[in-house]
């Protein structure tokens, strides 16, 4: 089969389209043949190095997407050859065959094409502990996202807005203010404009609820537009490092750092089953839109990173075998 693999890190163009040998599925797992695959920022800091990667080169990247069963493993009764498959948490994703667990295995509704679950699950279930389980976000109260034009952040701006939350944006230029405000938020500030007292005019000099913060490197500053009592949420690194937060502050002003990790709340078939149910309902009744999707084929695989890396892409960018 062909896959999309890397054998040293390094940038995009350490990425090779090439012939590697089928998975061999276990008694438990299905085999799918991929029709869409996510690409998503945790693909770029494993072929960076920065988070670990099991086994040894080839390295195979991507964790989401959908596809056909192929074949079953002798143990499986749940699932036919020939469903609809989708998936967010099975590594060697970046290929035309994937062996998944049959636990993680996400049955696709027939209204959900392969597009909108590849570019819905991931994020969409990000979206979904963040706002459920991180902190709970109620109706009347404000929050602020960074990164709002982004995959995470435009699904988190539409389950507040559905919930009856105000929402605040963050983003880097004016073609991305569009897309968050197009996700329903109420205001959208650019992150060179003195975004802190833009956020302290709108919520009359308090502060957010609660902020939703994935750049990183806008921790502190995060903290500042978080009013007396309020909560950070750190879930990402996009822009760098956060720096360091003084406990003293947290005290002083009763403020709330937490994280987030989508892998400590997917631990069942059941979680991942009723958690995915939830996003596709809403999309089928219209409260949830998902922009279309950028699509390269897996053979362009660089192209795809060398874009998401840059931070110009808006929405989800999808990879096709």
């Amino acid at each position: 089969m062909k896959a999309l693999i890397f054998e040293k890190f390094g940038g995009p163009e350490v990425l090779q389209y090439k012939d590697i040998p089928e998975p061999t599925i276990s008694e438990n797992e299905i085999l799918i043949r991929m029709k869409t695959i996510g690409l998503n920022f945790a693909d770029i800091y494993r072929r960076k190095g920065n988070y670990h990667l099991a086994g040894k080169p080839p390295y195979i990247l991507g964790y989401e997407g959908a596809g056909i069963v192929e074949k079953l493993g002798a143990g499986i009764t749940t699932i036919k050859v020939g469903d609809r498959i989708a998936f967010a948490d099975v590594p060697f994703a970046n290929a035309e065959l994937v062996a998944v667990p049959v636990e993680k295995a996400i049955p696709l509704p027939d209204d959900i094409s392969y597009e909108t679950a590849s570019s819905i699950l991931l994020q969409g279930l990000t979206a979904h502990y963040l706002t459920k389980d991180s902190f709970e976000v109620k109706a009347g109260q404000t929050i602020l996202v960074h990164a709002a034009a982004g995959g995470v952040g435009q699904i988190l701006i539409q389950i507040a807005k559905i919930v009856g939350a105000q929402v605040i944006g963050l983003t880097s230029t004016m073609d991305k203010s569009k897309a968050a405000y197009l996700a329903g938020a109420d205001h959208v500030f650019l992150y060179n404009d003195n975004w802190i007292e833009k956020v302290k005019s709108v919520t009359n000099d308090n502060g957010v609820d609660v902020v939703y913060d994935s750049v990183g490197s806008t921790l502190l500053e995060s903290f500042e537009a978080a009013k007396v009592g309020g909560t950070v949420v750190f879930y990402g690194m996009a822009g760098g490092d956060p720096a360091p937060v003084d406990p003293r502050m947290l005290m002083d002003t009763s403020k709330t750092l937490t994280g987030g990790d989508l892998w400590n709340v997917l631990t069942s078939f059941e979680e991942r089953k009723e958690r995915s149910n939830q996003l596709f309902d809403w999309i089928m009744e219209g409260q949830l839109k998902i922009q279309d999707p950028t699509i390269f084929s897996l053979h362009d695989g660089s192209k795809a990173h060398t874009l998401l890396e840059s931070r110009k892409s808006i929405g989800k960018i999808l990879l096709k075998p």
